[in-house]
């Protein structure tokens, strides 16, 4: 009789609590239509991991939502980006579901933020918190429709499960909510890393990419390397789900060195806080060059990652002279499906020079305060701006200052200050703080203000410049004209614009008083629902102002007639 290894028994022991220790029947799924996925839980996303899963909605809005379970209506949030109109519920087991990007909400619970926006006379509501006993829900209760709203790239239902003590976002499809999925994840690129002073790939002290190919079983196959010193691996990767087109994430990624397993991550649960901590887990300079993701088989020492397991020297291999090695990077998919690389190594003793470290005259010592000055620039780094000790760029040539370029991920915000005393009073209200690393599309940043100083915190390296805005935004009739008798129209719509600093606020009237208009910032399109007010006679006069991020306000009247119902 063959028994299991003490290592294996582990291995299977704890797979099987991680697959156990979630309730598999107690949620339904939040839609009626078969569950198809546009993103999958701790999917790489721009400087962060996805935290839920988006559910597609047939490329419609509207979809009605419903509660998975009982529970009450524990928070709930409007908002222009990010999730939008986003509903909480929170659960007696423990859990709290999600439901992000809405159309509107069940129609009590969408009175109920009306009058609040009305009060606040503000689109956006902030986080409320209904009394448990205000909006109770039964399990399978309709509780909202899907849309598009908040940060959304097209119409989907982005939906979650947290733990409610911790917060902790947990995978879905731990909870039983299940999709169709046979096909095992994609690798596109494998790139191999010399990470000591001494080590080497292909005689290069120079990162390298390795070709590879598929063979008959649909494994990869590397092309046969030679290396010396500490090296490590990072591959591009995705997974498609049946019935969708979509370039999804992985569950996991595993590396095994001659058999033995040394590095290995999951996607089971992680903490909104660690979420930034995806720019060391992927090669950020390779992102930022190329806009592809490649994860990384190996931790480096600043990562706080919570999703690592058992990890051998940080999954970094050590090759020794004339030794063979044999490396499998095992990449799987919530249903197991699994895609295997391998890539043979042969230790090679290199016979180049050791690499000389590039200097610079701005070093970056971590874990002090850092700040730097040139002509009229200043930039302040707080302490652990920065990951690690490294040298920058900081120069200031004909207005435009360079700090270095943004292919090194920063964990803190800095400040860059532009001294603006050589302006005039006039350019100094309309004087804002550019980014120009990109110098044909230059992209406003939130700057603010003091006597003979504008500033601005970001977490971007790259170059920066003042730019001048003033223009006021342009404000257009969408589905009426001036003086014209729209008693047929639900809605009243019109379209805003503002081309370089973007809209900051906008407040609507009809007859003097302020009306609810939600912002499509994707279409540039207020739209005044007719249903929010009964409105007087049939004469009447809409007024709208609009600002820009520089303070340029945009006034706007138009008459129009409607019969009262």
């Amino acid at each position: 009789m063959r028994l299991f290894s003490p290592f294996i028994l582990f291995i299977v022991i704890n797979t099987l609590n991680a697959q156990n220790q979630y309730p598999k029947n107690y949620f339904l799924p939040p839609v009626k239509i078969p569950v198809v996925l546009a993103g999958t839980f701790g999917e790489l996303r721009s400087n962060h991991f996805h935290s839920g899963v988006d559910i597609k909605t047939q490329g419609k809005e509207g979809i009605p939502i419903y509660a998975p379970a009982d529970g009450y209506v524990s928070r709930i949030k409007v908002q222009q980006y990010g999730f939008g109109k986003a509903l909480y519920i929170k659960h007696p087991n423990g859990y709290t579901t999600v439901y992000a990007h809405l159309e509107k909400f069940e129609p009590s619970i969408q009175q109920y933020v009306k009058n609040i926006q009305y009060k606040k006379e503000s689109y956006s509501t902030g986080n409320l918190f209904p009394k448990p006993d205000k909006f109770p829900v039964k399990k399978g209760q309709l509780i909202g429709y899907s849309g598009d709203t908040g940060s959304s790239q097209a119409p989907h239902l982005h939906y979650e499960i947290r733990d409610t003590k911790t917060e902790h976002i947990i995978n879905p499809m731990h909870f039983g909510l299940s999709v169709e999925d046979d096909k095992a994840p994609t690798i596109q690129k494998l790139i191999a890393y010399p990470l000591s002073d001494d080590a080497r790939v292909n005689n290069s002290f120079l990162e390298s990419v390795i070709p590879f190919k598929r063979n008959e079983n649909g494994n990869y196959i590397a092309e046969k390397i030679t290396a010396s010193g500490t090296i490590g691996f990072g591959i591009c990767v995705f997974d498609r789900l049946n019935g969708a087109l979509n370039k999804n994430g992985i569950y996991s990624l595993e590396m095994k060195v001659n058999g033995k397993r040394v590095y290995y991550h999951d996607v089971e649960t992680f903490s909104f806080s660690e979420s930034k901590y995806i720019n060391l887990l992927i090669d950020y300079k390779h992102y930022k060059k190329y806009r592809s993701k490649l994860q990384r088989t190996y931790k480096t020492d600043a990562n706080r990652l919570s999703l690592y397991e058992n990890l051998v020297n940080n999954g970094k291999i050590h090759i020794e002279n004339n030794s063979s090695y044999n490396i499998e990077i095992i990449a799987k998919d919530f249903k197991n499906n699994t895609s295997h690389l391998r890539i043979p190594i042969q230790g090679t003793e290199s016979n180049l020079v050791f690499k000389q470290k590039d200097t610079t005259n701005y070093k970056i010592t971590a874990a002090e305060f850092n700040k730097f000055h040139q002509k009229n620039v200043t930039v302040a780094f707080p302490k652990n701006t920065f990951y690690e000790d490294c040298f920058i760029d900081f120069s200031v040539e004909n207005g435009t200052a360079k700090i270095h370029n943004p292919t090194i991920p920063l964990d803190k915000r800095y400040t860059l200050t532009f001294e603006t005393s050589f302006l005039s009073e006039d350019q100094k209200q309309h004087v804002y703080i550019a980014n120009v690393t990109n110098p044909k599309y230059p992209r406003y940043t939130a700057t603010k203000k003091k006597i003979d100083k504008v500033y601005t915190t970001t977490k971007l390296l790259g170059s920066y410049a003042l730019r001048f805005d003033t223009e006021e935004p342009t404000i257009q009739l969408y589905n009426f004209n001036d003086k014209q008798w729209i008693s047929k129209n639900n809605t009243l719509k019109v379209k805003i614009k503002d081309t370089k600093t973007g809209i900051k606020n906008y407040r609507a009237t009809i007859d003097g008083e302020w009306i609810l208009m939600e912002y499509n910032h994707k279409k540039g399109i207020l739209t005044y629902d007719f249903s929010d007010k009964k409105l007087v006679g049939n004469k009447h006069l809409f007024k709208l102002v609009v600002s820009d991020n520089v303070g340029n306000t945009k006034t706007f009247s138009a008459t129009f007639f409607k019969k009262v119902n």
